[in-house]
């Protein structure tokens, strides 16, 4: 593949913005913890010095150690090689609690601008490209949070506002209500989204892409459910896939993830790659985010992008994992 080819391989536009990001996002959720900082900085080098340009992270990341430390350690890394700065795109997250303060949490006007001046400070950056809402708040109007945005992009602290873990018809409400006040609105939603989770494919997906929004898939793998968790169990290197959502999944779906595994062997592919190729190869997938703990994990997701799944190879996926009902959007998903 040639240099140029490869390129237009790995960036996309955001949406319907003219943004352009990396097909895969370097998400950061396992920051303090899982990966301790000398370990973090040497991901984010890796990361971006492979052509990712997408950074993602949130106010509380951190927690194992304290809420907003991983803000803290991708502060202290752009601090060590300020010219990445315009050359990044950087995501972060509001919305979670951060104390247990009553105003410390959700969608108010009050949480949204103080939230983003404390992550600016902790960041060390003078803005945001991405700045998401990390769940709805369906206590709060959409005038209030719109209104902060607004405040937020007009004082050039935020470029564009996303969300995350948002139903379809909340895009639809979240849309409306920003068409109506002449803003831009949601440019981005992440979703939980692979083969062992397929319902964003009902009524998510179609709205992301009836308003132009872009779709950017979280835990792609299921926690490590589907990057060969019997696998790495039997030989006891399971880490993050022995415990949290890929244990609870795979009780109900060992027989199923075991066929997973041994048709990955038959494909001669690794596992994680499989997962990461088909989700990379959904239609209106703009970016998957990852959360590596090695810079293998980055090159896995590399070479899941360079390695397209084969029709035949999908095909036998779409059996092993089927969508919800029919398949499709919603109602004829599930229409008899």
């Amino acid at each position: 593949m040639s240099a140029a080819s490869s390129e237009n391989q790995l960036y996309t536009r955001l949406g319907r913005t003219g943004l352009r990001v990396s097909r895969i996002c370097l998400g950061t959720v396992n920051f303090g913890g899982r990966v301790v900082e000398p370990e973090a900085r040497e991901l984010l080098d890796y990361a971006v010095d492979s052509g990712i340009n997408f950074v993602d992270t949130a106010n509380m990341y951190g927690w194992r150690e304290y809420k907003g430390y991983t803000e803290d350690v991708i502060g202290r890394w752009l601090a060590s090689r300020p010219s990445l700065r315009d050359e990044v795109v950087l995501a972060t997250k509001v919305g979670n609690p951060m104390s247990d303060g009553l105003n410390e949490q959700g969608l108010s006007a009050r949480h949204i601008v103080s939230a983003c001046e404390a992550s600016l400070r902790r960041l060390g950056t003078d803005w945001i490209d991405l700045y998401q809402m990390h769940h709805v708040d369906r206590d709060v109007g959409w005038d209030e949070v719109w209104q902060a945005m607004e405040l937020l992009v007009q004082q050039g602290k935020v470029r564009y506002v996303g969300s995350s873990n948002f139903a379809g018809w909340d895009l639809a409400t979240a849309q409306e209500a920003a068409r109506a006040r002449h803003f831009l609105g949601v440019v981005s939603e992440q979703c939980l989204y692979n083969l062992a989770v397929r319902y964003p494919e009902l009524e998510l997906l179609p709205a992301a892409r009836a308003y132009g929004v872009a779709v950017l898939p979280w835990s792609p793998l299921h926690g490590g459910l589907l990057s060969g968790v019997l696998r790495k169990s039997a030989e006891g290197c399971a880490v993050k896939s022995g415990q949290g959502r890929a244990a609870a999944a795979l009780g109900t779906m060992r027989s199923t993830i075991e066929e997973y595994e041994q048709m990955c062997a038959e494909f001669g592919r690794d596992p994680a790659q499989v997962g990461l190729a088909w989700v990379m190869s959904r239609p209106g997938v703009t970016s998957t985010v990852i959360g590596p703990r090695t810079c293998a994990h980055i090159k896995d997701a590399l070479q899941a992008l360079d390695s397209p799944l084969s029709d035949e190879e999908t095909a036998r996926l779409e059996k092993l994992f089927p969508p919800v009902g029919h398949g499709g959007a919603a109602p004829d998903a599930w229409l008899t």
